[in-house]
């Protein structure tokens, strides 16, 4: 009975670290790139008919999205609420700071496959800058030196590819996802972590567990506020969610190429504690990625941009991904 329940919570943690987010996950840059704090009465979601978003499974996708939600309030809620109240956010910083430090191997490689090698040779002297003067990567000493951070993973690195994505799917607790991130994200990149791969390896559960539950309750804690904002001013939860994932994960598929995209919470599976944007693309102007219709989709049935006006009262105020 103890190991069945041991076994329960590791596969809840280790879902709930590598993105979740009621989005992830929508969302740490974390590990996506960005965190937005968002004003309660400033917050306005325009919701506008998106029938046009391919959601095949949209009955299934809210059932999920609905037992997501209510596992989120039931079990992390609570853990992030004190993680916020108890920990300065100076150490709250440090955390994220230290989780992402250790996704360089996976960004990494997500650079060299995509031959981004000015991109690649920025995430390596970030590491080296981060992981020494940085004390074990709880500094971004690298950032204050212009080498800002970014994310890689390899659903984005097949959509460079040209593998598209097929339709919208929420994930049991990892939640806003679609085929194509689902399997480069939660598959794919595992190998890509070398950590990982290591405590797995010789077993080491403590380590384990540790790693997915403290990235978890950062992960949340950068998202949870604002979140909240988004439920209480959408008329459909559900379909504001699903419009700025897909807004988000394409702009991040190009690295941030679409000047256009409105400020929201980033609902991927890595989020980080700025409190503002990062710049378009580290490192020079965005590459090349494929447009809408060579990732398969048809630019007019594009999910409508959902505008989120923004302000940072607090540098780390409180990211998920949730994938």
């Amino acid at each position: 009975m103890l190991a069945e329940m041991k076994q329960g919570l590791t596969v809840t943690f280790m879902a709930l670290a590598t993105g979740l987010a009621p989005v992830a996950m929508a969302m740490d840059g974390g590990p996506a790139d960005d965190r937005w704090i968002v004003e309660a009465d400033l917050v306005q979601v325009a919701q506008v008919a998106d029938d046009s978003v391919s959601d095949p499974l949209e009955g299934l996708n809210r059932v999920i999205f609905d037992a997501n939600e209510f596992l989120y309030s039931m079990f992390l809620r609570g853990p992030t609420e004190m993680y916020v109240g108890l920990v300065p956010p100076p150490l709250r910083s440090a955390v994220s700071n230290m989780l992402h430090n250790l996704t360089t191997p996976v960004i990494l490689a997500n650079d060299i496959l995509q031959w981004e090698w000015l991109r690649a040779g920025q995430t390596f002297q970030r590491f080296a800058i981060n992981t020494t003067y940085g004390v074990g990567g709880m500094f971004d000493r690298a950032a204050e030196m212009g080498i800002e951070r970014h994310s890689e993973d390899f659903g984005q690195t097949m959509a460079v590819w040209g593998v598209p994505e097929p339709f919208y799917l929420v994930l049991p607790l990892l939640g806003p996802s679609n085929p194509r991130d689902a399997v480069g994200k939660l598959v794919v990149d595992r190998f890509f972590d070398p950590l990982g791969l290591y405590m797995s390896n010789i077993e080491h559960d403590e380590g384990i567990y540790s790693r997915a539950g403290v990235g978890a309750v950062d992960q949340y804690a950068g998202v949870m506020n604002e979140l909240d904002q988004i439920k209480k001013t959408s008329v459909d939860y559900y379909a504001a969610i699903r419009s700025m994932y897909r807004q988000k994960r394409n702009a991040e598929i190009r690295n941030g190429a679409e000047a256009d995209l409105p400020p929201i919470p980033d609902l991927g599976y890595e989020l980080l504690p700025d409190a503002g944007p990062q710049p378009a693309s580290a490192g020079g102007e965005p590459k090349s990625r494929p447009t809408g219709e060579e990732l398969g989709a048809d630019p007019a049935r594009q999910s409508p941009v959902v505008p989120v006006s923004a302000v940072s009262p607090e540098a780390t105020g409180v990211a998920v991904s949730l994938n």
